[in-house]
């Protein structure tokens, strides 16, 4: 079979996935994925509707809230600036932002935060939809909470202050002083060529944005620890009526802000699958990547944020892929990945050079395999590309 023939069935391979996902049976309103296998672009498609109240198809140039999926890519930021010697992993936060510092602080370190062992994973009180959008107004709140335990000792699962704390971190030790958007942008997105990483949007490209519907299982109140709900109030939740808001979207909300499509995340996924190069641009050392998929201390403890789960991170403040929701489609238990609320994903497994993103815009939360609806869109990928998941799950 020629190449042509071979791209020609790869891709009919997930677009069939891809359609089916998105038809009634397969309960999905608009998907968009993209691959890289060892720095190659070999999947870039996409089926559904971006917008149900116009009728706006998904194109290759779909934006999707991807949510904590831009936990990745803030990690990265830092990572870049510690392969630079700009900061150091086992030093204290206070050493770079003194006034993280406070209540007990003092002795947090980088790599705490990373491994979301920092122990301040609730919001500030007094959040707002308003202040959550002012960047000092955040980072002087967050530096002035008090630990829920002594930092280093607990896991305390940082669902919105990570970014925080990552992208003060990085503003601080950035030699040019730059915000995280501003940093990604520059060190990242552009000599990667990526066109669409945004954590904070400009005006230009709102219009591009999927429509969001929730269609996420409702919790009784009963059942949702008091951690989850501090580390996420109502009034900041990850919902649409947050996250579609015009000032959320241009806000830098650096943990579960970002906004992409599924190329330009892949191109990113490539870079990590690489050992930190793609198509001769090199963001990381070799060294340095080859650690990232270093499980951290204790992972197998229980996280009272996160009902009581043991959650698979490593020390470089990735998940690792698995079984079960949410990283399900990853499969690969030594693939770095980052699931995001509503069931986004995106990966790069090092074993066989595969970088997958997968966007949506139908948030919706999975309890076992047979119930994740984009299972079948991985799956595709995987055998489009001569992929047998026992190689990926050994």
């Amino acid at each position: 079979m020629n190449l042509t023939a071979q791209a020609s069935k790869r891709t009919a391979i997930v677009q069939q996935a891809l359609d089916y996902a998105t038809s009634d049976e397969g309960g999905e309103i608009g998907v968009q994925v993209a691959a890289y296998l060892n720095g190659k672009l070999v999947v870039d498609a996409w089926s559904g509707v971006a917008d149900p109240a116009t009728g706006r198809r998904v194109d290759g140039d779909t934006l999707f809230n991807v949510y904590s999926v831009t936990k990745a890519v803030a990690a990265t930021a830092l990572h870049m600036l510690a392969d630079r010697g700009h900061i150091d992993y086992d030093a204290p936060v206070a050493r770079y932002w003194p006034e993280y510092g406070a209540h007990g602080k003092a002795r947090t370190t980088v790599r705490d935060v990373l491994t979301h062992r920092a122990c301040v994973p609730q919001m500030p009180e007094g959040v707002t939809l308003v202040r959550m959008c002012d960047w000092h107004w955040m980072t002087t709140a967050i530096a002035d909470l008090k630990p829920l335990a002594e930092p280093g000792t607990k896991t305390l699962y940082l669902s919105m202050t990570f970014g925080w704390i990552v992208g003060e971190l990085v503003r601080r030790v950035d030699p040019k002083g730059r915000s995280l958007g501003r940093f990604v942008r520059e060190e990242i997105a552009g000599p990667l060529g990526i066109s669409d990483l945004w954590i904070g949007i400009p005006d230009e490209v709102e219009p591009r944005i999927a429509k969001l519907t929730d269609a996420m299982v409702p919790v009784p109140a009963e059942y949702l620890p008091p951690l989850f709900l501090a580390s996420m109030p109502e009034q900041v939740a990850l919902n649409p009526t947050v996250f579609e808001r015009p000032d959320v979207r241009r806000a830098e909300v650096a943990g579960v802000g970002g906004i992409f499509n599924a190329r330009s995340e892949a191109r990113f996924w490539a870079m990590l699958a690489g050992g930190g190069e793609l198509d001769g641009v090199r963001l990381l050392s070799k060294e340095l990547v080859a650690t990232l998929n270093t499980p951290r201390a204790n992972s197998e403890e229980p996280d009272p944020v996160m009902f009581g789960f043991p959650l698979p991170i490593t020390i470089g403040g990735f998940w690792f892929g698995g079984a079960h929701p949410p990283v399900t489609a990853v499969q690969s238990p030594r693939a770095l990945c980052h699931p995001g609320q509503g069931n986004s994903i995106g990966w790069a497994d090092p074993d066989t050079g595969l970088a997958v993103a997968i966007c949506h815009n139908k948030l919706f939360n999975p309890t076992s395999p047979e119930e994740d609806p984009l299972l079948p869109v991985a799956r595709a990928i995987r055998e489009a590309l001569n992929l047998s998941e026992s190689t990926l799950c050994r």
